[in-house]
This record gives C-alpha cells, sequence and structure tokens, in this order.
C-alpha cells in the first residue's frame, strides 16, 4: 500500500512539475524542468512506455547543422534540441608548433528550454570525427591540437569543421539505442521489433496468412528467369534489410532469380550466398539444396515470392546467353561497390531525414578509420571511378571533390555504369545480378544499352511490367491456401508479402538515375 501511495504521489508531484513547466515557458520564462526531462522519474512501467512512444532508432542519426568557418568568415548559427542560440567559429592557431598547426571550436550556446537538458554533438573533417557534449550555457571550446596534413588544414581553411547535432538529447538517444538494438537480435523479440519499425517508418503491414506458412509447390511450374523476392525480419541480416527497406521504398531486401540448364534440372542463381568461407558471394545452386537451406537452415524467418515472368517475355528469354553470364560472374564478390549507388540518385532526394550527403561522408570517415579496408569495398572504388581517379584515400577524395567545385553529394549521385570493372571484377548487387542476366537474356531489347541496371534497387526490379499479368496463367498451388489471391506467389512466410507498384512499369532510357526515394510515400516522378 504504501509502494502505491508513494507512486502516486510521485505521479502527481511531476504532473505539476510538467504543468508548471509548460506554463512559465508559455509566458516566456525559461523553465526550470522540461516535461521529457522529468519522465525518468516516473515509474518504469510509466516512463519507458512514454519515452519509447517519443523516440525510435531513427533517433540515433545526427542532423548536420552547419560548418564552423574559419575566424572572420561567417559564423554558423543553429537552434539546438536543448539550447536554442547557438553560434560556432574556428580559430587557427600553431600553439602545438607542429608542421601544420591546430586550431580552437568555439560553440556558445545560450537559451536553453530547461535547466537540466543538454545538447550532444559530433564534428567531423574528412581526417577525423569527435563528439562533445554542453550542459551549461556559456561559450565552450574543443581543440584540436595538431591538423594531419596539409590537405585537411587547407580543407578547414575552406569547408570548416562540419557540426552534427543528435537531436534526441541524451534521454532519446538512449532510448533509440534501446530501439535499435532489438533489430539485430534473432529472436521473436527482434522479429517483432523490425515489423514495428517498417509499419512506423514506411507504413508496411504485416497481415498474418492462413497455415500452412509453406507452400506445397510444384517445380515444374517454376522457369527460367522467374524472379525470387525475400524478405528477412529477424537478426543482423533482417536488421539490415529493414533499413534497406525503410532508405530505398522496397518491400524486400533480397532477390534470387531461377534457371533450368540442358537437361531440365532447376538451379537458383543468388548474389550474397555464404560460401564455406563466410564470404558473400555469387553463387549457382540446385533448387532443392537452395529451398532446403530457406525452409531448414535460414533462422531469419525468411518471406518469399515467385514472381513468375509474363509468358511472352519467357518465350524470349535466352537461356544460353543468361547461363554465359552466370557463369562468368559465379564466385566474385557480392556487389558491395555498388550497393549504395543504387539507393543514391538526387543530391538530396534519396535521403531520409536527419540523413544527408554530410552524415553518409561522416559516417564513411568513421568506418574507413574502423575498417579501413571494408570501406574501401564499399566505396572507394566507386567513388574514384565517378572522379575518374585512382586509389584516392577517402579523405583525399572528399578533399578532390571540393578542389573541383563539386560537392560530396553532387559525387555519389553520378550514376554507376555496368561495364566498370572493379580490382575484384564486375560488381553486382542480388538485384543487379538478376537484371543484367535479364540484359543478356535479351529481355531488355534495343533498350539494353542506354539502361544501367547497377542503377535498380529492388523496388525498381519488380516494379518492372516482365510478370505474368493473368492470374489465371498463375500455378495452381500460387496463393492456393490464402483467401487473398496475390498477383505473385507467395512460397513461405507467416505474413502477406506486398510489394506495391508491382508489374506496372515500363522501361525507358536511362531508368531510374535520377529518382527520389523520400519516406513514407517514396514519391517518383515520372521519367526520373
Amino acid at each position: 500500500m504504501a509502494v502505491i501511495l508513494k507512486n502516486h504521489c510521485l505521479l502527481i508531484t511531476v504532473l505539476f512539475l510538467c504543468c508548471f513547466c509548460s506554463w512559465r515557458q508559455i509566458n516566456g520564462y525559461e523553465s526550470l524542468f522540461h516535461p521529457k526531462d522529468i519522465l525518468p522519474l516516473l515509474p518504469r512501467q510509466v516512463s519507458w512506455p512514454i519515452i519509447n512512444s517519443l523516440h525510435s532508432a531513427v533517433d540515433l542519426l545526427p542532423a548536420f547543422m552547419g560548418a564552423a568557418s574559419v575566424e572572420g568568415n561567417n559564423t554558423l548559427e543553429w537552434k539546438g534540441a536543448c539550447f536554442y542560440k547557438n553560434i560556432a567559429w574556428l580559430q587557427l592557431h600553431n600553439k602545438s608548433k607542429s608542421q601544420f598547426g591546430g586550431g580552437t571550436l568555439h560553440i556558445k550556446v545560450s537559451n536553453a528550454h530547461s535547466w537540466t537538458c543538454l545538447d550532444l554533438y559530433i564534428f567531423a573533417t574528412p581526417y577525423r570525427v569527435t563528439w562533445d557534449y554542453y550542459f551549461f550555457s556559456r561559450e565552450h571550446t574543443l581543440e584540436i591540437k595538431e591538423w594531419k596534413s596539409q590537405a585537411e588544414l587547407e580543407y578547414v581553411k575552406n569547408r570548416g569543421v562540419s557540426i552534427f547535432l543528435l537531436q534526441a538529447g541524451t534521454l532519446g538517444t538512449l532510448s533509440a539505442i534501446w530501439n535499435a538494438f532489438p533489430l539485430f537480435v534473432n529472436n521473436g523479440w527482434g522479429e517483432k521489433s523490425n515489423i514495428d519499425f517498417l509499419e512506423k517508418h514506411m507504413g508496411a503491414s504485416f497481415e498474418e496468412r492462413p497455415q500452412p506458412w509453406v507452400t506445397n509447390l510444384t517445380t515444374d511450374d517454376i522457369h527460367s528467369g522467374d524472379f525470387l523476392a525475400i524478405s528477412k525480419i529477424r537478426g543482423t541480416w533482417g536488421a539490415f534489410e529493414t533499413l534497406e527497406k525503410w532508405a530505398t521504398g522496397s518491400y524486400a531486401g533480397h532477390t534470387a532469380v531461377c534457371l533450368r540448364d540442358a537437361e531440365g534440372k532447376l538451379w537458383v542463381g543468388e548474389s550474397g550466398n555464404d560460401n564455406d568461407k563466410g564470404e558473400d558471394v555469387i553463387a549457382i545452386l540446385p533448387w532443392d539444396e537452395w529451398w532446403e537451406f530457406e525452409l531448414t537452415k535460414d533462422n531469419t524467418n525468411p518471406h518469399i515470392a515467385v514472381l513468375p515472368l509474363h509468358p511472352d517475355l519467357r518465350a524470349k528469354f535466352n537461356e544460353t546467353a543468361a547461363w554465359e553470364y552466370a557463369r562468368s560472374m559465379e564466385g566474385k564478390s557480392y556487389g558491395y561497390h555498388n550497393l549504395i549507388f543504387s539507393w543514391i540518385d538526387t543530391i538530396d532526394g534519396n535521403y531520409p531525414p536527419p540523413v544527408d550527403a554530410h552524415l553518409v561522408a561522416s559516417v564513411m570517415t568513421v568506418w574507413n578509420q574502423i575498417a579501413p579496408e571494408y570501406g574501401s569495398n564499399l566505396w572507394n572504388e566507386a567513388l574514384n571511378k565517378r572522379l575518374g581517379t585512382q586509389n584516392l584515400s577517402l579523405p583525399d577524395i572528399l578533399v578532390e571533390v571540393e578542389k573541383r567545385g563539386s560537392s560530396f553529394a553532387k559525387l555519389l549521385a553520378i550514376p554507376e555504369q555496368d561495364d566498370w570493372v572493379y580490382s575484384d571484377g564486375k560488381s553486382a548487387s542480388c538485384v543487379a545480378f538478376i537484371l543484367e542476366m535479364y540484359k543478356e537474356g535479351g529481355l531488355f531489347g534495343e533498350l539494353a544499352n542506354s539502361i544501367q541496371v547497377t542503377e535498380f534497387t529492388i523496388k525498381d526490379a519488380y516494379t518492372l511490367n516482365l510478370f505474368e499479368n493473368n492470374s489465371s496463367r498463375l500455378p495452381k498451388w500460387c496463393n492456393a491456401d490464402d483467401t487473398m489471391k496475390l498477383p505473385f506467389c507467395q512460397i513461405r512466410g507467416k505474413y502477406r508479402m506486398e510489394l506495391p507498384g508491382y508489374n506496372s512499369m515500363d522501361l525507358y532510357p536511362h531508368m531510374n538515375e535520377r529518382c527520389p526515394s523520400m519516406p513514407p510515400k517514396y514519391y517518383r516522378p515520372q521519367g526520373c
């Protein structure tokens, strides 16, 4: 009884403070407290549902406020999450008596919305990333003892130091971490977290299908060129796919393709298959082996659908040419080199807020310092190709872009070319591998040379008008146990797969080279 009374008294006190704080803010005073700052004082069963409703995993992403210029140039001003009036400037000096000198970043913060809040910041150049937090209304400084090179010194002279704000504040960031962690967990909690994220940020729906959740299919009805759309919703791959879906608007996160050999045996071609060394490579597997793995060993709870080619296109599909291409790519590494470039087509129309090109550059910088070889595979070679350079490191790439009077945002938006050859050969993501096979197999016709399939996301692929459009021609086992008849054949999964825009887009030259993809509507202008 005493505990209940104590909790009730605490709740009444907190509610009073919240109302009092709001009244003081309305009347122009700085609040002693802010309602959000009070939440941790509430009982956990009361506070955490409120905190979690206010924040999500997306709040882990910092927002670009601008760049602090060298003293004497324009002073950067912005509104923070805690302090509503902030200014910053950069002072160059050589207190360390070093070759390139150093600098002091001045940040003056004021007009806090309460006495108990603070702001968290990340500061970056192409050569370094650091962070700090501010609790008191005054001028703060961040000392940079020595610039790492002449190039960094010239960069900060011209471009300053980039400033990013964690807009959710301390409590919101901790809550965001709490919400982000289960996305990677390989159990029911992780699955629910991924589903909740996709429902909240994409408007996806997860309607349960009637059992059985695995279709008793007949492989005789599966043909060369039939597309396999796959969606994983738990574990590390499930989390990666969730973020990929959110960024690109795709309702599937992985793909594969069916092929029949001269003897009629069914195979699956897949870019992103784990080999014996744990590497993600392009593989061609017997259907039975691939399907057995998906049924018994894939613990990501994959949802799988067969998207049959239209009969007219199937008739013209050159299996010999498709096999020749598939064999030429077998064993090569998954298309890490061009993975992100299929998504980024525009300067600012592909980044879900608060992501932008500045944040992408800073994330790359951090990754480059932690795992330089992995970072090189993901973007260095591709960025060099866009610049027409060779072997430039990421910092050198960022500096070179500025020297040319361009921007990193413009560099990222340059279309990938299918004929680019990287240090380990041609690069093809899961969907680029399939579409390149379609090109080689004649499905793109005269447009083959004017379309770069490495610019296609998974959504771009399944919305192509290439698939069966007459439900009466679908196999008898297709959706046989479901009351809702999908236009494709889902063969595994508890929830109905949805592919908005499925089978609706005709091919045209330079397709998907300039398309925005902003959640949650992912509006696509005609002819982009």
